[in-house]
């Protein structure tokens, strides 16, 4: 008999693995089965929009296209905020496990400095933090950036790449706010 495999096997193992997924529930606040955006959207372009993922505040991650796990990934946020993340799930999981904790959207410079600054509350907390997110990694196999490799690429990611990707409120036709830049 014939072994089927998903179509995203990176998220299957993100929602069966107990490492992997408690470390991104926790700190990461990502969490695979919470998939519904609380009020209609689409994207200005028409391009198919799929929730595959939610945060504690009401967030969603919606894959963008066709495909499986190499498209574009955006981020929309309770409060009408928007922002293309990755380019795939690879690259979002490696940016959520290198920047997994609630300060990522306060990176507003994406620089080191401040993320080291907005993380130092939560390492008081987290001491198993790095083995934690190495143990991750591995059980994902992923290699995982530098910090400054991680925010620039979601500079580049969210302000450039990005730009097109508008969120639209689909009742009013109003565009969500640019998380970043």
């Amino acid at each position: 008999m014939r072994r089927m495999t998903s179509a995203l096997p990176l998220l299957d193992t993100v929602r069966t693995h107990e490492g992997v997924a408690r470390f991104l529930s926790w700190p990461g606040d990502f969490e695979p089965d919470e998939a519904e955006h609380a009020e209609p959207v689409h994207l200005a372009s028409g391009t198919r929009l799929e929730p595959f993922a939610g945060d504690g505040a009401g967030g969603t991650y919606f894959f963008c296209g066709e495909g499986v796990e190499e498209r574009p990934v955006l981020y929309a946020d309770s409060e009408g905020g928007a922002a293309l993340l990755a380019v795939g799930l690879p690259e979002l999981l490696r940016l959520r496990l290198l920047l997994a904790a609630p300060w990522w959207r306060d990176c507003q410079e994406f620089t080191e400095a401040e993320s080291d600054l907005l993380a130092e509350e939560y390492l008081a907390d987290l001491p198993d933090l790095a083995a934690d997110r190495e143990a991750a990694a591995r059980a994902l196999g992923l290699d995982l950036p530098t910090a400054a490799g991680a925010l620039a690429r979601l500079r580049e990611t969210a302000t450039v790449t990005g730009r097109d990707y508008r969120l639209v409120f689909t009742p009013e036709g109003t565009e969500y706010e640019r998380l970043f830049g």
